[in-house]
């Protein structure tokens, strides 16, 4: 397989074929991110992303998911996306499902029947980086979108039948909104109501314009108790179907695998009781990207 720069997929893609299709993410400004810093966005030559099917279809016999790096592949052209979906269902029919990066800039650029058409042709799920609700954090953390847009083009995707997993940061809004950014995270998630939400917490990139403010002193990084009350309002505000909230990232100081609404109050209960200290954090050093 042929790949460039740093490699990125979210962590229920671990046991996917991984397909580089684009290099770097087609956004590439948010504040807090460093993981594409100074590489220019592009999408793959055909003749790269063929070769690499060809050798998925003769070494990745055993892989029933594919997913597509990098960042936002969603964005790329709609007749050379679906030209790449074309060849791995033809080359790799043993594959129930491709797997992409999405942000609201490339799902606006696509209609719902172009959406469907994807998801006709094999994407069943995108990964959205929400990180919060709260619009006055949104434009400090250059995420280059609204809630209000975020909550369209998330309900765009749904529409379509593609399966929403959408990524929220714990404690990315610093202390003072901190409450505020967890009670519009619940909203937000409420009104795009996707099948999965997964919670990190922000650990800081040397590097990245969030890192120099905290440096200089213009952004204050929680506490692990103040997160986990960030977290614990984040959940009681988000009213899902039934779909399944996540905070088991590596990043985070308590594990939390809940299906929402059936085990809220039980969820916010290990919250309170790990607040109180009756149940133990993951010590820092065990923390990671």
């Amino acid at each position: 397989m042929h790949y460039e720069g740093n490699i990125i997929r979210p962590p229920s893609e671990a046991n996917s074929i991984l397909l580089q299709v684009t290099v770097g993410c087609s956004r590439n400004k948010c504040t807090f991110c460093g993981t594409f810093m100074g590489e220019r966005f592009r999408i793959k030559s055909d003749d790269i992303i063929m070769q690499d099917i060809a050798f998925a279809a003769k070494y990745c016999k055993k892989q029933r998911r594919i997913f597509l790096c990098d960042g936002d592949v969603m964005i790329v052209p709609q007749k050379r996306l679906l030209h790449i979906l074309t060849e791995i269902k033809k080359q790799l029919p043993w594959v129930t499902r491709v797997g992409v990066y999405a942000n609201a800039k490339s799902l606006k650029m696509k209609t719902v029947d172009e959406l469907r058409t994807l998801k006709d042709n094999g994407i069943g799920i995108a990964y959205m980086g929400l990180e919060t609700g709260d619009d006055v954090t949104l434009k400090n953390i250059n995420k280059g979108a609204t809630s209000e847009t975020m909550i369209q083009m998330g309900k765009k995707a749904r529409e379509a039948g593609i399966k929403l997993s959408i990524t929220v940061l714990l404690g990315i809004a610093g202390r003072e909104r901190s409450q505020i950014h967890a009670r519009e995270t619940g909203r937000v998630l409420s009104a795009i109501d996707p099948e999965y939400t997964g919670a990190l917490s922000l650990m800081l990139i040397p590097g990245t314009p969030l890192h120099k403010d905290y440096e200089a002193g213009k952004f204050t990084l929680i506490e692990p108790d103040e997160m986990l009350q960030e977290l614990r309002t984040m959940i009681a505000h988000t009213h899902m179907s039934r779909g399944l909230f996540h905070a088991n990232h590596a990043s985070n100081y308590l594990p939390i695998r809940a299906r929402l609404p059936r085990d809220k109050e039980e969820t916010l209960k290990l919250i309170d009781q790990a607040l109180e200290g009756s149940v133990a954090l993951k010590p820092e050093w065990l923390r990671a990207l």
